[in-house]
């Protein structure tokens, strides 16, 4: 249990020991689950926790009442990592409310089973408010931020927006790491998609004066909020933060297009370019290398072709980039082929589905390896993408 403020506590856990978050994201630095409490003249919860957390969620809350009830459960999101204890605590406390808007209410039951959920539910919609006492709830929609049930509160008198899924991370809060680049990785593979409605979310939030943010994953946000809510608007609006750096990434069979694409990266940096970081699509982190996509300006696709096509890894990326809304950005391409290249194509069909992406000529085939022609190819490819 961690103390927000004096009368606000956060009861979530960390978990150490998950390998993938959602059964796909990477988190060597594990997860947290978090889970608030309000204690006031009215006691509220905010959400529950993993399942696998039952026990110890169960002992924090139960430290944290210190023998009282709580008068009701906020359920923020009905994703299964905060919703997977709500039965338990409702028959803990059979007397105690359930707030949530309609569709919380009509998915709930679709989680679990709540006897007397019609005399239990509190049914909120935006800016409707509840007392506690001192402190009282106003509540923020939030459809597709990244479920259409979410929403958020905010708590006025000590000016904290619960923020449910936003503004959290991947990483247990008990282990250092840089949030910004494990928030971009959270919201750029979870909410991207979803940039306007993040961008409704983020209006909304500029009429209130915040002084913390409590997320659902990740450390409570405090100091100058500005920078995170700068980043997430930026990634909502689809606007690289490093507009000039430049990302090559590489799918390659049995290492030539590996070797063309660290001679390119190589090259880029000779002619001055500000950053240049170099991914392997087959051995990398594919989360990081859609991460990254977002951050820089710039794009290096460079695949060997594979049965009239192109090699898997590479079209597995660009289809997940375009499911998470990827545009305005500038991409080169390299293929690779030794009798008929077709990466190239291939590549060019998936692009054409994005919005506002500007391919930067010269396209480059490689005949099995480089040759002479490719380096001046290189060079030419080089200059276009550094001063685009």
């Amino acid at each position: 249990m961690e103390k927000v403020t004096d009368n606000i506590f956060n009861i979530g856990v960390n978990d150490t020991e998950i390998d993938l978050f959602e059964s796909q994201y990477k988190v060597p630095n594990g997860m947290s689950y978090n889970s608030y409490v309000i204690k006031d003249e009215k006691i509220v919860v905010f959400d529950t926790v993993d399942g696998r957390f039952e026990k110890e969620w169960m002992d924090n809350l139960e430290e944290c009442l210190n023998g009282k009830e709580p008068d009701y459960l906020v359920v923020l999101h009905l994703e299964p990592d905060h919703s997977a204890n709500i039965k338990t605590i409702c028959e803990k406390f059979p007397n105690m409310k359930i707030i949530g808007n309609m569709k919380t209410f009509a998915f709930l039951p679709q989680f679990c089973k709540i006897e007397n959920l019609e005399n239990r539910k509190v049914e909120v919609k935006e800016g409707d408010t509840i007392s506690l006492g001192a402190h009282g709830l106003t509540f923020v929609m939030a459809p597709m931020v990244h479920w259409p049930e979410v929403m958020m509160c905010y708590e006025a008198s000590e000016k904290i927006l619960f923020s449910a899924d936003a503004f959290g991370k991947f990483g247990a809060r008990n282990i250092e790491d840089n949030w910004v680049d494990e928030a971009r990785r959270f919201y750029i593979n979870i909410v991207a998609k979803y940039g306007i409605q993040v961008q409704g979310v983020l209006k909304k939030a500029a009429n209130l004066e915040i002084n913390k943010i409590c997320s659902l994953h990740g450390p409570v946000l405090t100091g100058d909020l500005s920078k995170y809510l700068k980043k997430y608007d930026k990634w909502s609006k689809y606007e690289p933060e490093e507009p000039e750096g430049i990302l090559v990434l590489h799918s390659s069979i049995h290492g030539n297009t590996k070797k063309a694409a660290l001679k390119f990266a190589e090259i880029l940096k000779e002619k001055g370019a500000k950053e240049v970081k170099v991914l392997d699509l087959t051995r990398d982190d594919l989360s990081e290398a859609i991460s990254l996509s977002y951050k820089y300006g710039k794009l290096v696709l460079a695949s060997s072709s594979y049965n009239a096509s192109v090699f898997p890894p590479m079209e597995h990326f660009l289809r997940l980039l375009k499911d998470k809304n990827y545009q305005n950005r500038k991409i080169a391409l390299i293929e690779n082929g030794t009798w008929a290249p077709t990466a190239a194509k291939t590549m060019k069909s998936i692009i054409a589905e994005m919005k506002d992406i500007t391919i930067v000529s010269p396209e480059i085939t490689i005949k099995t390896t480089l040759n002479e022609e490719n380096i001046n190819q290189f060079n030419e490819l080089a200059e276009n993408i550094i001063h685009v």
